[in-house]
């Protein structure tokens, strides 16, 4: 590496005196208004670590002359969103579930706000917009376990479904006929035939009688002597084809051995009576609200 400084021949710059394979650096300054930002942003950093939050001590930090964080800056956004709804969450608090549907402003209101409580509380299992997951039940369809109704909505968010924790949740508890040797093995192979005939499958007809009486015996208490379900007692419709956890004979089969049991949580207490409000009137309108 050569250190000689000359000047270049085709630019009349004078060089650094390093060159690197033939290839010399020229001593080019920097533009001046390059240079006059450079020292500007210098001194407006300085203005910023006087005026904001900024160095750090061995016990506390540098406040800033302004006594502006984002923390405070985050409540007085907060305290604004908040003083914006207030008129229509007192709104809410005075109306009743059906009132608040039929009050078009209202009901915009609680749509945008139960939207934004779903996405936040609800869809890690329903799925975004409601559409259900495997053992989580679609909100979409007018397959609904406990009712679809408004008050029943409103029901099931405030108590939740087997939250042991709430005394007023929605419980039935289906009982694991193999696991705890209540049917046999061939009996349990018999009503899923039954119970796949209700659905109008092909089944092993012969099996599927035997399976009826097995079925008035010990299901037909919670699902109906059709098949159709106890909305009361949280028991499923056995004949649309809607399957919370599948509908395949192996499936079926393992749910009559091993029983089933969901767990929702009681918003009782997480969430304000306003927003189960806006929740409630939300998922009635996705589509399968009763």
């Amino acid at each position: 590496m050569s250190t000689h400084v000359e000047k270049d021949a085709v630019t009349g710059t004078d060089t650094t005196g390093h060159e690197w394979d033939g290839i010399r650096e020229l001593n080019t300054p920097l533009p001046s208004w390059w240079v006059y930002v450079f020292w500007a942003c210098i001194v407006w950093s300085v203005g910023y670590w006087v005026v904001y939050p900024s160095w750090p001590s061995a016990t506390d930090y540098l406040k800033g002359t302004f006594g502006t964080t984002n923390r405070t800056q985050l409540h007085e956004t907060l305290n604004n969103v908040a003083a914006e709804r207030a008129p229509y969450m007192e709104r809410l608090a005075a109306l009743d579930l059906h009132e608040v549907a039929n009050d078009a402003e209202l009901l915009n209101f609680s749509m945008a706000g139960g939207k934004a409580v779903f996405a936040d509380n609800c869809a890690p299992c329903h799925g975004t917009g409601g559409v259900g997951n495997p053992g989580y039940p679609s909100l979409l369809d007018d397959d609904w376990l406990w009712g679809g109704t408004l008050d029943d909505i409103s029901q099931t968010l405030h108590a939740g479904v087997r939250w042991t924790e709430n005394p007023d949740t929605r419980f039935n508890e289906m009982p694991a006929f193999g696991r705890d040797e209540l049917l046999s093995r061939d009996e349990i192979g018999d009503v899923v035939q039954y119970v796949l005939a209700f659905s109008g499958r092909e089944t092993d007809a012969t099996a599927a009688r035997r399976g009826a009486e097995v079925f008035e015996f010990n299901c037909a208490s919670c699902h109906g002597e059709d098949g159709k379900g106890i909305q009361e007692l949280g028991g499923p419709n056995l004949t649309d084809g809607i399957w919370l956890y599948g509908g395949d004979v192996a499936t079926i089969t393992e749910t009559v051995t091993n029983s089933r049991g969901g767990v929702m949580p009681a918003w009782e207490g997480r969430l304000d009576e306003e927003t189960i409000k806006m929740l409630a009137v939300y998922v009635h309108s996705l589509g399968g609200g009763q």
